[in-house]
């Protein structure tokens, strides 16, 4: 606090020694004490408006020269009580500590100067540091009284706003006389335990005092009580000086160490070092306050000059300023002093400007001698609102419209040492006229954290962070701040720490395995170049060429009895529809078009109907002619080609019509699926409409459950070449690949899903090719002496096994029964059964 006296003092030497300010004048001071107590400072500047050594005021009974200006106070209660007095005087008054009047706005005080930016540029700038730092849950102190309290009222809601929560609020005592104040930090006491908060490491205090004093009070008495000691950063505002009482000058000041505070900016003016080691007894013949400054801080008396010589250490005047801890006196010029010096020089550069100005030069000629003691108060604030000028150190000096002075803050961090002395480290600055996201500067790297904390950033919030890859999920009855972290749903990735949700990746991306970062989708499809492609390709064309070959070789031994009694017209017909089975394949490996993806399943449909179709022909004409065998029978006008080529066309038209249907209507197309599989986009082709698909797929089944019911029904007829054996174990396959491939189908993704598709079209296309023809491909190949029609009508050795023909027919219908038309109709063949009888007629 003295060093404010100082600055005063080194001002007014300066301007008094300045020849181009205020020439020819000796400028003075007079100083009052408050002593922070609030009728001391009214008695205080109330004598200010009285006669000298007269305690009358408003009257003026001597020569007593007008007060032109007022520089204080330090504290919000000082200054209001000042400003209340000397408002209605129009006296400017330069406060030099922060003023934040608790009823009512800074604007119902037109005549007062303000040596300190807005007080609610820290709380802007608090908040930053906080959000800077990653510290969420911290701990709210202030002192119990008005000014506290709009302080928390202020801060609330600005935590509330950008997601800061106070753990706990603490109010200290407020300024009061001794007897009241012991009780009252005894009562602090006991709530002790709030600060105690193991998760609130930071605590953000108001430095108004008395916080800091009260704090120490708090910090002093706690080990005697057997209380745990505390452990915090603490984050304080401009007005915390880190002065000690008299009563405090030994105490530790350990708990402080890695403090950060918001200062006032200040530089050193030339010349102030020098100035203070002038500071001597020789000092205190103008200087009130220097004997007891001097006595306590170097606990030491002066002696009187009329006492004899004694034991006791008196103060010697000798005594080093420089070796006085820093909690006692600083020796470079501070913030509040700094306010002090440029608040002197602020009233004198108006005081300057105002002999200067021409209008009230003449005003003053016209009227009055020119004089400063004819100067009024009221005529320095026009200059004093327009006042803009560099002082000794370089900072330029000038206020806003509301009287605010524009500057910024200093960020210090607050090394302590165990002599009670401590540094401050300047490690950013808070710019409040600074572009949005540019007001705060922080240089981590300087700050030097608790000791607690093993010098490293400490964390102050109310859970564990939630890493990339987990959003946060409120709990229940507590502030938002008190989280759960929760992994991010699938498709969802979150790519900072603590996001409130998660976020989709764009399109054309997906969430990696820790779903913290979108990565491109790969496509995929069923192609040519990958082996599940080529071995797809491979058994197509293998079954393709084994279905020609037996074709040709069908073809060209067409006048074969074996051929003709295998209805060649329809195994011709049942044997294209197989190799365009086969074929339909293709379509379903490449990249999915428009084309591919309409002939897809509507080929296959067709192809496939035509060759069932043709299967239910051949047993239809089976029963049809074995029930013809009579001479004379109505059935011989059924065994015409013409059914045969009904059942065949008639069959394959109806899956025709569906297919034409569906392609009408709700035509398959190409698609991509970004959903089924993690990080893979597959290219499809849609079905379009899932009813149609299986409707026809649903009319191959109950072609297919047709064929096998009448081949079923004909398993008894005889079976030398009877094919509704081998019709029968055909259908037998076509249901069991199909059957499983409804499930398989839907309990696959991708490609593989494709080739479950052409799988189960190779496998149903093999399973008739290979049940149907190999039994007469060995007899036309491998023993073709038994491809005779001789050979055919009696009794022969089959593949090696000797065996008879027996015929199946009832006792009552065996006598009228003629044999041997009946042989070559178990051959299964038409052609020899019509040609027979039509050469009997």
């Amino acid at each position: 606090m003295y060093q404010h006296i100082l600055a005063l003092a080194f001002a007014r030497k300066e301007i008094n020694e300045h020849l181009k300010i205020l020439p020819n004048i000796t400028l003075g001071f007079h100083i009052l004490n408050s002593y922070y107590i609030a009728r001391m400072t009214y008695k205080a500047i109330l004598s200010l408006l009285s006669t000298h050594q007269r305690f009358v005021p408003n009257f003026l009974c001597d020569n007593q020269e007008t007060i032109v200006a007022v520089i204080g106070g330090l504290v919000t209660e000082v200054s209001a009580i000042m400003t209340i007095i000397a408002n209605p005087y129009k006296i400017p008054q330069l406060t030099y500590g922060s003023f934040s009047p608790p009823h009512g706005d800074k604007t119902l005080f037109p005549c007062l100067y303000q040596m300190v930016p807005d007080e609610v540029h820290q709380y802007v700038g608090c908040v930053q540091l906080f959000q800077y730092f990653g510290w969420t849950w911290v701990g709210l102190l202030a002192a119990d009284d008005d000014y506290g309290d709009m302080f928390l009222q202020t801060v609330v809601p600005l935590f509330t706003q950008n997601g800061i929560c106070y753990a706990f609020i603490l109010q200290t005592p407020k300024r009061t006389y001794i007897e009241e104040y012991t009780g009252l930090i005894l009562k602090l006491l006991e709530n002790y335990h709030v600060l105690l908060e193991r998760k609130a490491n930071v605590c953000f205090v108001h430095g108004e005092p008395p916080s800091w004093h009260n704090l120490r009070m708090l910090l002093f008495i706690v080990p005697f009580y057997n209380l745990p000691l505390l452990a915090k950063v603490w984050i304080v505002t401009s007005q915390w000086d880190f002065e000690s009482l008299s009563i405090q000058k030994l105490w530790d000041i350990q708990n402080f160490h890695g403090a950060i505070s918001f200062t006032i900016h200040s530089k050193q003016p030339p010349g102030f070092q020098k100035f203070i080691h002038t500071i001597k007894p020789s000092w205190a013949k103008g200087d009130n306050f220097f004997q007891n400054f001097w006595e306590q801080a170097f606990n030491c008396p002066f002696k009187p000059s009329k006492m004899k010589e004694d034991k006791k250490e008196w103060c010697t005047g000798e005594e080093k300023l420089e070796s006085l801890p820093s909690t006692l006196f600083e020796m470079n010029m501070m913030g509040h002093s700094y306010n002090v010096y440029n608040g002197v020089y602020a009233v004198v550069h108006a005081l300057h400007a105002a002999y200067l100005s021409r209008s009230n030069y003449k005003r003053l000629t016209e009227r009055e001698n020119v004089g400063f003691h004819n100067i009024k108060p009221w005529q320095l604030h026009h200059f004093l609102r327009r006042i803009s000028f560099n002082n000794s150190a370089g900072d330029t000096v000038s206020f806003d419209q509301n009287g605010y002075f524009i500057a910024g803050f200093d960020i210090t961090n607050w090394v302590a040492f165990p002599n009670n002395s401590f540094v401050r480290v300047n490690v950013g600055r808070l710019e409040p006229h600074a572009l949005p996201g540019k007001m705060l500067t922080i240089n981590d790297d300087k700050i030097v954290w608790p000791r607690h904390f093993n010098e490293m950033l400490p964390l102050s919030v109310c859970n564990d962070h939630c890493y990339p890859g987990h959003s946060k999920r409120k709990k229940e009855r507590e502030k938002f701040c008190c989280y759960d972290c929760i992994p991010c749903p699938k498709g969802m990735i979150s790519n900072q720490k603590d996001m409130a949700t998660c976020i989709k990746c764009p399109n054309g991306q997906y969430p990696n395995k820790n779903k913290n970062q979108c990565i491109p989708l790969v496509l995929t499809y069923l192609s040519y170049e990958e082996p599940l492609g080529i071995i797809s390709i491979i058994l197509v064309f293998s079954f393709s060429l084994i279905t020609i070959f037996v074709l040709r070789t069908f073809w060209k031994h067409r006048d074969t009895p074996i051929v003709k009694a295998n209805n060649k017209s329809l195994t011709y017909i049942l044997l294209i529809s197989l190799l365009l089975c086969f074929l339909c394949c293709l379509l379903f490996i490449g990249k999915p078009k428009k084309i591919t993806c309409h002939l897809q399943h509507t080929a296959f449909s067709v192809a496939f109907s035509v060759a069932l179709s043709s299967l239910l022909a051949k047993t239809i004409t089976v029963v049809l002619a074995f029930m013809a065998t009579k001479p004379g029978s109505r059935m011989q006008k059924w065994m015409q080609k013409r059914l045969v080529n009904s059942i065949v066309l008639f069959g394959s038209l109806i899956q025709a019509s569906v297919c034409i249907i569906w392609l009408s209507t709700f035509p398959p197309f190409p698609d991509v699926d970004m959903h089924s599989l993690d990080g893979i986009i597959i290219l499809k082709c849609n079905e379009g409409s899932d009813f149609m698909f299986y409707c026809a797929l649903g009319y191959l089944g109950f072609l297919a459950l047709v064929c096998f019911t009448v081949a079923f029904l004909a398993r008894k007829l005889p079976d030398n070449f009877n094919e509704a054996k081998f019709i029968t174990f055909s259908m037998l396959v076509f249901f069991s690949v199909w059957l499983s491939f409804v499930p398989t189908y839907h309990s696959t993704k991708g490609k593989h899903m494709v080739a479950v598709e052409i799988f189960s079209i190779l496998s149903s296309g093999a399973g008739l090719l290979g049940s149907i023809f190999p039994p007469k491909l060995y007899i036309i190949i491998m023993r073709p002496e038994l491809n005779s029609k001789e050979i055919l009508l009696r009794k022969e050795r089959f593949f090696g096994t000797s065996f008879e023909m027996p015929i199946m027919v009832p006792p009552a219908t065996r006598k009228q029964l003629d044999v041997s038309p009946l042989i070559p109709l178990l051959f299964g063949g038409m052609e020899m059964v019509v040609d027979r009888y039509a050469g009997s007629l």
